[in-house]
C-alpha cells in the first residue's frame, strides 16, 4: 500500500513497497494474541508526551519478563537495518535495545527482569521502512506517529526472541495491543481528524498528530498538510481525490467505512536535490503521504501523472485492504497488486493521455524478474516487496482478462463480486481470491500456474505469465523470451 518514486536529475523511475499490515484495520493476528488472560495481563501501558522537540516513551510493565520485543519491529528500505534504534534511545539504566531476528528488543543488562517502568526518548525521523507505517515529521516541528508502533510482547530469552516468526499470524504470543496515553504541551492532539485533549488508542491502527499542523475541512475530503509543501500538491489532492473515491464507490459500493469522511494527512522532507519521492500508506478513513526532493517542487506532467496514480493506489485500499484484507502477510499480492490495477484503470478513466500500456508493462517485468526460482509469497524475507505489487497486479489483469470474455466487465467487475461475498468477515483468502478466478474463467489449471509463482517462483516466470495471459485474454507478444503487452 505505499509507494515510493525516486528520481536522479530527469529520469523517474518507481518501485512499490508496502507494510504487512498496512492494508488493514488492524494488524493481522493481533486479535488472537489477546484472547487469553495471560496475555491481557502481560500488555503494559505506555505515556508518549511531547515538550517541544523533545518525544518520550514511558512504559509501565505489569510483570517480569527478561526480555520484551516491539511487534512492530521493520527494516529501513534500502539499508534493511532497523529503524527504531536509530530514534529510539533507552533512558534508563540497565536497560539495553538490541536487533535479535526479526525483532528489536529490550533486556536488562544484568540477565534479570527488565524494569517495571521503562523511558525512551523519542527523535523522530521520517524514513522508508519495509512493511510498516513510517513516522510523518512536518517543517514546523509537528510529527506524527503510528499508534501501534509501540506494541510489545514478552518473551523468556534472546534466543527466544531471535526464534519467533516475522509473521505472527496464528502465533499465541505474551502481548498485545498496548494502551497508549498522548500528551503534547502545545495543546491537544489531533486523531481521525479531530482536536482531543485527551486520548488513550488501544487497538485502532491509525496515526496520532502532535504539534499545531493546520487542519482543512473539504467537500469530502479533510486534509491535514506540512505547511511548506508545495500548494500545487494540496491542490491536486483536494481535487483528485474525492473523485477518484467516488469513482471507487461507483464500481465498487461503500468502502468498509460508510460516509466516514476520509482524512489526507500529507508531510514534506524539503527539496532535495536530484530526488522525487512520494510515499504512503492507508488505514482506516486516512491516507498519509510524505513527498520529498526538488523534483516535486514544480508541476510536471511525469510528477502530475504519478502523483495521481499515487493517490489511486492509496484511496483504493479503503475498500481492497479495509473492506476486505488478506489473511496472512503472504498474501498480501491480493491488497497490493489488485490497488495497483484500481489506480491504473482509474487513471484510465480521468487522464486520456495516462500510458496504461506502460505502466502494466512495468508490472509484468517486474513480476517475471522477482520470481526467477523464488516464490511471491516470502518476498517479504527477502526484502523484495515490489513482488507483491508486481505479480498481484499481473494476476488481477489474468482475473480481468477472464472476466472480460465471460461478461465483457473489467477488473473492477471481477472484484466487486469477491468484496460483497467478504464484507462480513472482512478477509479475502488466498483461496477465495483463486476459485472466484476458476469460477469466472472456467479454467482450474490457471491456479496452478499462479499457485506456482506463489510458492516456488518458476525457471522461466514469464512462460508461465504467457500461458496465464493467453488462457484469459490479455493480449501481448513474446518478444526475446519476454512477454510484451500490445
Amino acid at each position: 500500500m505505499r509507494l515510493k518514486l525516486i528520481a536522479a536529475s530527469t529520469l523517474l523511475s518507481s518501485a512499490a513497497l508496502l507494510a504487512a499490515c498496512a492494508t488493514t484495520s488492524s494488524v493481522p493476528g493481533v486479535t488472537s494474541l489477546v484472547q487469553g488472560q495471560a496475555q491481557v495481563r502481560s500488555t503494559p501501558s505506555v505515556t508518549v508526551t511531547r515538550n517541544g522537540d523533545t518525544l518520550t516513551a514511558d512504559y509501565v510493565f505489569t510483570r517480569d519478563a527478561p526480555v520484551w520485543a516491539f511487534m512492530e519491529s521493520a527494516l529501513m528500505t534500502g539499508s534493511r537495518q532497523p529503524w527504531r534504534p536509530t530514534q529510539w534511545t533507552v533512558e534508563t539504566p540497565g536497560v539495553v535495545m538490541e536487533r535479535h531476528g526479526a525483532y528489536d528488543i529490550i533486556r536488562s543488562r544484568d540477565g534479570g527482569p527488565v524494569p517495571r517502568h521503562v523511558r525512551f526518548t523519542i527523535r523522530p525521523k521520517s524514513v522508508d521502512l519495509e512493511a510498516a507505517y513510517r513516522t510523518i515529521t512536518f517543517s514546523d516541528g509537528a510529527v506524527a506517529l503510528p499508534t501501534r508502533q509501540f506494541d510489545v510482547f514478552a518473551v523468556r530469552s534472546v534466543a527466544e526472541a531471535a526464534a519467533t516468526p516475522a509473521d505472527l499470524n496464528g502465533v499465541n504470543v505474551d502481548g498485545g495491543p498496548s494502551p497508549v496515553t498522548w500528551r503534547d504541551a502545545s495543546g491537544p492532539v489531533l486523531y481521525k481528524g479531530e482536536r482531543r485533549a485527551n486520548l488513550t488508542t488501544t487497538t485502532d491502527q491509525s496515526y496520532v498528530l502532535m504539534g499545531q499542523a493546520a487542519v482543512t475541512r473539504g467537500e469530502g475530503l479533510t486534509t491535514v498538510m506540512d505547511p511548506s509543501l508545495p500548494a500545487w500538491i494540496g491542490e491536486e489532492i483536494r481535487s483528485f481525490a474525492p473523485r477518484v473515491g467516488d469513482y471507487y464507490k461507483r464500481r465498487l459500493g461503500p468502502s468498509g467505512d460508510g460516509d466516514e469522511i476520509p482524512v489526507v494527512m500529507v508531510g514534506w522532507n524539503g527539496p532535495t536535490e536530484r530526488m522525487t519521492s512520494m510515499a504512503g500508506s492507508a488505514l482506516s478513513s486516512l491516507i498519509v503521504m510524505r513527498f520529498e526532493g526538488v523534483g516535486v517542487v514544480q508541476p510536471s506532467k511525469q510528477v502530475l501523472e504519478r502523483s495521481r496514480w499515487f493517490i489511486g493506489h492509496e484511496s483504493a485500499h479503503f475498500w481492497l485492504g479495509q473492506t476486505v484484507r488478506y489473511e496472512t502477510a503472504r498474501d498480501m499480492w491480493i491488497t497490493e497488486g489488485g490497488a495497483d490495477l484500481m489506480a491504473v484503470r482509474a487513471l484510465q478513466v480521468f487522464d486520456a493521455g495516462f500510458d496504461v500500456r506502460a505502466e502494466l508493462q512495468n508490472e509484468v517485468k517486474d513480476c517475471a524478474d522477482l520470481t526467477v526460482n523464488r516464490g511471491v509469497a516470502d518476498a517479504g524475507q527477502r526484502g523484495e516487496h515490489r513482488a507483491y505489487y508486481a505479480c498481484g497486479a499481473v494476476f488481477a489483469m489474468a482475473a480481468e482478462g477472464a472476466q472480460k470474455k465471460r461478461t465483457g466487465g473489467d477488473w473492477f467487475d471481477f472484484l466487486r463480486g469477491l468484496i460483497e461475498a467478504n464484507r462480513a468477515d472482512e478477509v479475502l483468502t488466498r483461496e477465495e481470491w483463486l476459485s472466484a478466478l476458476t469460477r469466472v474463467s472456467g479454467d482450474p489449471t490457471l491456479r496452478l500456474d499462479i499457485e506456482q509463482l506463489l510458492d516456488q517462483g518458476a525457471a522461466n516466470p514469464s512462460a508461465v505469465i504467457a500461458r496465464l495471459f493467453e488462457r484469459t485474454g490479455v493480449a501481448f507478444r513474446m518478444e526475446d523470451g519476454k512477454v510484451v503487452l500490445i
